[in-house]
């Protein structure tokens, strides 16, 4: 990440460099995944975009924008031609208070004032759906932030007529629409106005002078909190923390001070502060974020502390714990193959800034927060926004379990000579069929995280998938995988369209936790017996070369399909149905 786009944001030298830092960021050689996203303003957005690109071009998206008029997001919204010819592959609506155009007034009663709720949250609601309609794309839309007066005073709070109470109940209207629909998330300046200071987030001479609906210099905190909702729809969340022991999840050192010398638990000031962020770490791993140890220690003292009776979190409670005297760039890259995940998935949290910088010099892409005070230390993971949350499926709160249990299955390939033996001894079964409702979001959403075995890495929304299924062109596929350890939920998706005499493969991933378990040779036979339905002859696929996809570059040869055309390197191949030998011969399917 661009040192000067890592939270504690300086909004001053964010805009006096924005510039430099742009060409800085195009310049470095990223792949990056290219959207268009309309910005639909009730207030001035110019800098609000420029702030976007630059955090989205540090994420890995190069974005394309279409902006508004001012004050005009209603009007583009429902009747704009120049917005429908742009096409956007996302779309941000950029309202807040200032865009009310009712609120209730001392003589209102309580009939009156739900009349006022229910118009204000149907001109929304309309937009809304009219969007949802024509581009069928993800829609992002601000909540509202508190009014930074209360005629009431705190009456204002409970009050029917309080403007308070009106934008809070505006507010659950909006998270309600937000719960019941696909493709649609709240940016949520309610808490971000709170966070900021209301009083200075929404200090009026913004407003009267440049009709900036918040202070300038709280619009790269602003810009961040889209950006991060914008690139965990687009698949680059982190999975994963890498956590310091010493003076990182306790005070002071154990191997020095002993378990009985550190701090940790409520008998200290300092110690509350530690359990406070075991806390905090440990309800983030409910969530499916993925805890690993990487610490210069002797095992056995790291495991001590870990065991410290006023410690929140357990040896078990961690994927991989390496605590020795090696590197700990070293120790980074080898959890980070032992999970098979990629390193840049990985957060790396330390005290000591000579260690951050090391690791995230020797393993590119890493992310390192600045952790300068323990008290802090949760608002530095925090608002950083590594995982956010805009799909949050049953495999997600089950992802640390299926971890441990893929643990379990390396420990007992190591007593197995023969591979396929080993395999067998899994007692594998696997449930393959075409798409249903109830899995599209995870299906959608390992679309959008799946990177490294991924064909065609094609980035598709739950709305698209839907589309996908209902095409009676289409044969779709999702599998689920379990054995005797446990169940690892959907892992693999793939789909082809018909044309003429060719199923052609759009798309085919498969999460890399079940890497090497044949799950492909199951998923292959499914799709031809899918494909010989729709009455074709062959199947056509496509590789598409990525910066994180190369392990797959040959895996259509692997399966007997025959090269037809290469385009540096890309490749496109074909396989003949007629005389196909099913493949899986090591799990029991459906």
């Amino acid at each position: 990440m661009h040192a000067l786009l890592q939270y504690p944001f300086d909004p001053q030298a964010i805009f006096d460099r924005r510039r430099a830092i742009r060409r800085e960021l195009l310049a470095d050689g990223t792949k990056r995944l290219k959207k268009k996203i309309a910005v639909l303003g009730g207030s001035t957005t110019h800098d609000v975009i420029s702030a976007l690109e630059l955090f989205l071009l540090d994420f890995g998206i190069e974005p394309t924008f279409y902006e508004s008029e001012f004050g005009l997001y209603y009007e583009d919204a429902m009747f704009s031609e120049e917005l429908r010819a742009f096409e956007p592959d996302l779309i941000f609506i950029h309202t807040s208070r200032r865009n009310l155009t009712a609120l209730p007034a001392a003589g209102d009663g309580e009939e009156s004032v739900s009349a006022l709720l229910d118009a204000q949250y149907a001109h929304f609601e309309t937009m809304w759906e009219h969007l949802r309609e024509v581009y069928r794309c993800p829609i992002i839309q601000n909540n509202f932030e508190k009014p930074f007066y209360r005629l009431l005073g705190n009456r204002d709070a409970w009050d029917c007529r309080g403007q308070v109470r009106f934008v809070s109940r505006l507010n659950e209207r909006f998270a309600a629409y937000a719960a019941s629909r696909e493709d649609f998330y709240l940016n949520d300046i309610d808490y971000l106005s709170s966070d900021w200071g209301l009083a200075r987030w929404s200090d009026p001479l913004y407003w009267h002078m440049y009709k900036y609906c918040l202070s300038i210099d709280a619009i790269p905190a602003f810009a961040y909190n889209v950006a991060c909702i914008v690139k965990s729809v687009y698949g680059k969340n982190k999975k994963a923390l890498v956590l310091d022991l010493d003076n990182t999840l306790w005070g002071g050192i154990v191997g020095d001070d002993g378990v009985d010398g550190i701090q940790i638990g409520h008998e200290t000031s300092m110690g509350q502060v530690y359990s406070e962020f075991q806390k905090y770490l440990k309800d983030l791993s409910s969530y499916g974020i993925l805890l690993n140890v990487n610490s210069k220690n002797d095992e056995e003292n790291a495991l001590a502390g870990l065991r410290h009776p006023e410690g929140t979190l357990r040896p078990e409670d961690f994927i991989s714990i390496k605590a020795n005297w090696q590197p700990k760039d070293l120790n980074f890259t080898e959890i980070a193959e032992e999970l098979n995940i990629l390193p840049d998935s990985m957060v790396f949290v330390d005290d000591n800034p000579a260690e951050r910088a090391i690791v995230t010099a020797q393993v590119p892409g890493v992310s390192a927060p600045v952790m300068d005070a323990p008290e802090r230390y949760i608002a530095a993971i925090d608002r950083q926004g590594f995982f956010e949350a805009t799909a949050l499926s049953r495999d997600d709160l089950k992802r640390g379990e299926m971890y441990h249990a893929n643990a379990e299955r390396t420990r007992l390939q190591r007593s197995f000579a023969d591979y396929r033996e080993y395999l067998l001894s899994l007692e594998m079964r696997a449930e393959i069929r075409p798409f249903e409702p109830v899995y599209l979001p995870r299906i959608a959403q390992l679309t959008n995280k799946s990177n490294q075995f991924n064909l065609t890495t094609r980035r598709m929304t739950e709305s698209e998938m839907q589309a996908v299924a209902n095409d009676p062109d289409c044969v779709t596929l999702y599998g689920k995988l379990s054995d005797k350890f446990g169940d690892n939920g959907v892992i693999s998706v793939v789909y082809g369209r018909k044309n003429g005499e060719t199923l052609e493969i759009e798309l085919w991933l498969m999460s890399c936790r079940v890497l090497k378990r044949n799950m492909e040779h199951a998923m292959l036979d499914a799709l031809v017996r899918g494909a010989k339905e729709k009455g074709v002859s062959r199947l056509r696929g496509y590789y598409f070369k990525t910066a994180k996809n190369g392990m797959v570059k040959d895996f259509y040869r692997d399966f007997g399909f025959t090269l037809v055309k290469t385009d540096g390197e890309d490749t496109v191949w074909e396989l003949p149905l007629d005389g196909y030998g099913e493949k899986n011969t090591v799990i029991r399917v459906n």
